[in-house]
């Protein structure tokens, strides 16, 4: 029996992703990190991306992603229920993780090491070093809320939508490396977007389309039957969008 430990945020995408896998696999051990603060990440974005950049995305944050949560409150609903998953956090943060400031904290590694699982599912953490990667020898498997290569980093179906490509809003399952979702793909699907979804339901549905790649992904490695993909598409990294951004395609081309 392969061991497999999950390594992930607290977040409702990490929520569904235990409670379903956790239905047909057992799962050794729940490694938490905590999350990066507000501060942190705003002066990191800050360096890399601008402070006009930053403060049109911390508007988007503030003003339009708690409206949209609001109106889109029983489309969610209608999405749990359609794909049977669940984002009640009490199952996992009753199972006994282990909590650790950092994925690529000691730590981390010594659980790691000392549970020796085969397969490490990712999900929500932050890039996590080479020496974590390797402190084992482990499949670490990530859903990525996007089309990889195309759609690297946050939001993927909000850009595919944005950029006119329905086609590539979707999820994938991929193997993790140093890189930025950057891993050989094991599998992707496409969202079916609806009317009544939004910037605030993408990621939900994302996630239960991707999980159930992901359950395929950790059968074919337990199987060792595992098929890497390779599509041609070119690579994009991509974050939150400002206020800006959000508004002028909301209002000129319908994009939720």
């Amino acid at each position: 029996m392969k061991k497999i430990v999950m390594l992930c945020s607290r977040s409702e995408s990490s929520y569904i992703v235990y409670n379903k896998l956790s239905e047909i696999f057992n799962i050794e051990k729940v490694i938490i990190e905590d999350s990066v603060s507000s501060i942190t990440l705003m002066k990191r974005r800050i360096k890399k991306m601008g402070i006009f950049k930053v403060a049109g995305q911390v508007l988007f944050i503030l003003f339009v992603v708690p409206f949209l949560k609001r109106s889109s409150s029983e489309r969610k609903k209608e999405i749990l229920a359609e794909y049977n998953v669940s984002v009640d956090d009490t199952k996992m943060l009753n199972s006994d993780p282990v909590l650790v400031k950092s994925v690529n904290d000691v730590k981390c590694i010594e659980t790691l090491k000392n549970i020796q699982p085969d397969i490490v599912i990712v999900n929500g953490t932050r890039i996590i070093s080479e020496n974590v990667l390797n402190c084992i020898d482990a499949k670490f498997i990530n859903l990525h809320a996007g089309i990889t290569p195309k759609y690297r980093g946050s939001h993927g179906a909000y850009w595919a939508l944005y950029n006119n490509d329905a086609e590539n809003a979707g999820a994938t399952v991929h193997f993790v490396d140093k890189g930025i979702d950057t891993g050989n793909i094991i599998y992707q699907s496409v969202i079916p977007v609806t009317d009544k979804d939004n910037f605030s339901t993408y990621s939900i549905l994302q996630t239960c389309v991707g999980v159930e790649d992901e359950i395929k992904a950790i059968n074919d490695i337990i199987s060792d039957n595992v098929m890497c993909k390779k599509n041609n598409l070119p690579s994009g990294l991509y974050s939150h969008p400002t206020i800006f951004q959000y508004l002028y395609k909301r209002v000129f081309h319908k994009v939720k």
